[in-house]
């Protein structure tokens, strides 16, 4: 007998012994409503343990052990800290990203947990979205490529959690808003991340809060069923988003949803009265609980000892994250010097300056928050004072711009850190944000145990609809301790900016590094410094990462994964309270390029120390169509650089409207200083088609296409045409097909 014939029968023997009762029990989180949200409030419950679902111990089935965790586990106990997703994405490096996403899965195995939501592939569509640290940017192909690599890195420990399906990209107005799309801005921008990480084996889906087009995403056919499963073929689970998902169980199940996390709430309360009534089958029951089992069948064994959180291994492999990710966006010669102030050589004194630069600033504080132990995070100073002690480096925490100035007066260089933390941007979690959802929980186990149901009934509503009431009048506003949430002003608060100012005019040697989660407006002071850094959220070994680069002991090597604009005016219209939208086709470098603008700093941008310049671009067609693109690559500094060869498609745009151009394939790559390589990138044509919503498929234009290889996406980079049939394939979104060698 084949293991998969062992494994199946196996499977149907335990659904045959599991009572009625038992397998609708397995469709909800094993942890009762009230129980569950007093744990969350009193005991930060969240933090301490993970959520079960779907134990039978009867049977021996242990369960399902959820936990959060896109930069790193985040239950107390010394789970290493990574940078965050959107910090990552800048380093352009799935390889990376899969070791990332072993070593979360391995330190979330010795908490017990098995099943892990890590992955976040939701389009960064605005920067202004509260959660953008959580994704990795905002090109698909680049996002899907992550988030493949993050999943085969969890799946080999545990079950990976694809997150949030889809198009929840506003976190205000999450619980409530509509989002309208077309077919085929869905299929081409938004859907083919998420199946990038089917393809990679990802054993879970979780559905968003919002709608699309109308319909809840816990409970939208079109996306849980007829995308997901029939067209994409997934085999795995469905599981709800927190708390709040599902609004109407039968409707959710029915769609293709399975569990609901993290409590005993909505299905439970519903399912057996609708299976009753006849509403819900049997067989529908069956076969999500079939799939929770399938899923429990398939954890890998192993053992993984608490000695693996913050081992050695796994804070070297946060460090190199951090310091891969790192972007130098300016580095111009400052006043009455011939070279660039990068690296910071030769300096025997350093002010190390702004609120950020002694802090420990890893990201929100909401369900991807992590509890590092006390001391282990480095912080730009701390970094700096460790990498070089020679230096005779003077803090001030700049709480008086003309202080720091003095400071800065009395130094050599100055190194400026500011930007964003968990009280400007993040998830937003406030009581009045689900006061329209609060008539989903049950009725506290006190009036079930002394009265009649149907009494229960009668007496609960009213009263849950009178707590969402009072509750709708404590939604907090931006900017206070609760909200967090989206930004509107994409600029650095008014008194960074005056610190700017202030700095520079005392010391024109100031590098400004920047720290937060999404992209920053720079136009009122850019001009002015001669160094600008992306640090990001850079996770608990960031500040040595900084050090490293700024004193030139690594040459920097990431890249944005999202346009600067000049103005926020050149972005989508965004309101994070907005109650529907209208997604299209327009964002980021796309719609950039679609007005005629220039970015700030351009999609794929960052600067290095030894510059690479590419040379002999060719084309290959290959009888499976692919396009081969072949390009030498050449180091022409005295420093060992990672470079990262970006591959743009600007297609004939005959048939129909389309982006000028748009990344098709990339490949992290090392060179040594001096080095000249090959490399040769392999794309699928079909990443050239657009998605036609007319026919339900995608559609290769004949004509000319044009491949530029560039060093981002407003770069005019190397140039080669080739001419392309009409083809057309079935529909589903594009498969993330770009690999590389080199």
């Amino acid at each position: 007998m084949g293991e998969g014939t062992a494994a199946g029968s196996r499977l149907e023997g335990l659904l045959a012994q599991l009572s009625p009762a038992e397998k609708l029990g397995l469709l909800s989180g094993g942890t009762p409503f009230w129980a569950g949200m007093l744990a969350i409030v009193r005991d930060d419950a969240s933090h301490q343990r993970p959520w079960p679902a779907g134990a039978v111990p009867r049977l021996g089935l242990s369960g399902l052990q959820f936990v959060d965790g896109p930069r790193g586990i985040v239950l107390r106990g010394g789970a290493t800290t990574f940078p965050a997703p959107i910090t990552r994405g800048a380093s352009w490096d799935p390889e990376l990203e899969a070791r990332v996403g072993a070593a979360i899965a391995r330190e979330g195995r010795s908490f017990g947990a098995n099943w892990f939501a890590v992955v976040c592939v939701n389009l960064l569509r605005h920067p202004g979205w509260g959660r953008a640290q959580e994704t990795y940017g905002e090109d698909p192909l680049h996002v899907g490529a992550m988030g493949a690599a993050m999943t085969r890195g969890v799946q080999r420990h545990g079950l990976a959690c694809i997150k949030h399906f889809a198009l929840n990209s506003i976190d205000r107005s999450r619980f409530v808003v509509d989002v309208q799309i077309t077919p085929r801005v869905l299929h081409e921008l938004y859907l083919p991340q998420f199946k990038a990480c089917i393809d990679a084996g990802a054993a879970s889906v979780m559905s968003a809060y919002n709608r699309v087009n109308g319909q809840w995403c816990s409970q939208n056919p079109e996306l849980l069923t007829v995308i997901l499963r029939e067209r994409w073929g997934f085999e795995g689970f469905v599981v709800s988003d927190f708390i709040f998902g599902v609004r109407d169980g039968p409707a959710a199940l029915l769609a293709g949803l399975d569990l609901e996390m993290p409590f005993a709430m909505v299905l439970a309360g519903t399912l057996p009265e609708a299976l009753s009534q006849g509403r819900i089958s049997p067989a529908r029951i069956d076969a999500a609980a079939g799939r929770l089992l399938r899923a429990q069948l398939t954890i890998p064994a192993g053992d993984y000892p608490m000695s693996l959180r913050g081992c050695p291994e796994h804070r070297a492999l946060a460090r190199e994250a951090a310091t891969k990710a790192i972007v130098l966006l300016r580095n111009e010669a400052p006043q009455g010097s011939a070279a660039p102030l990068l690296p910071l050589e030769g300096v025997r004194s350093l002010a190390v300056l702004g609120p950020l630069a002694a802090a420990v600033n890893l990201g929100d504080r909401g369900s991807s928050d992590t509890r590092p132990e006390p001391g282990v995070v480095i912080t730009p100073l701390a970094g700096l004072q460790q990498a070089a002690p020679e230096l005779v480096i003077r803090h001030h925490d700049s709480r008086s711009a003309a202080a720091a100035a003095a400071v800065a007066a009395c130094c050599e260089a100055a190194v400026l850190v500011l930007g964003l933390d968990w009280r400007l941007e993040g998830e937003h979690i406030h009581p009045g944000d689900i006061a329209p959802v609060l008539h989903h929980t049950p009725p506290p186990q006190a009036l079930t145990r002394w009265l009649p149901q149907g009494l229960v009934r009668q007496l609960w509503a009213p009263l849950a609809g009178g707590l969402a009431w009072l509750t709708s009048f404590g939604s907090a506003r931006p900017g206070s301790a609760f909200a967090a949430g989206d930004r509107t002003d994409l600029e650095l608060p008014a008194r960074q900016q005056q610190l700017i100012e202030a700095v520079v005019a005392a010391n024109p040697r100031t590098v400004v590094v920047l720290m937060g989660g999404g992209a920053i407006l720079c136009e009122r002071w850019r001009a002015r410094v001669p160094a600008i850094v992306l640090l990001g959220y850079p996770g608990e070994q960031g500040g040595a990462a900084l050090a490293d680069v700024l004193l030139g002991r690594v040459s920097p090597s990431g890249r944005l994964p999202f346009a600067i604009p000049t103005s926020a005016a050149h972005l989508p219209p965004f309101d994070p309270m907005a109650r529907r939208v209208r997604y299209d086709l327009w964002h980021g470098y796309r719609r950039l390029q679609h007005q005629g603008r220039q970015a700030a700093f351009p999609f794929g941008f960052g600067l290095s120390y030894s510059p690479v310049s590419s040379s002999d671009l060719q084309l290959s067609l290959q009888a499976d169509e692919q396009l081969q693109v072949h390009v030498r690559l050449s180091n022409n500094g005295s420093l060992d650089t990672d470079t990262v060869l970006q591959i743009y498609g600007e297609p004939p745009g005959q048939q129909i409207e389309r982006p000028h151009r748009l990344l098709i394939g990339f490949q992290r790559l090392h060179l040594n200083a001096g080095e000249s390589r090959l490399a040769v990138v392999t794309i699928a044509l079909r990443q050239l088609a657009f998605f036609d919503g007319e026919d339900d498929c995608w559609r290769l234009e004949a004509g000319v296409h044009r491949v530029v290889v560039a060093h981002h996406a407003e770069d005019p980079g190397l140039t080669a045409d080739v001419e392309l049939a009409a083809v057309s394939w079935a529909s589903g979104p594009v498969p993330h097909a770009a690999t590389a060698r080199a």
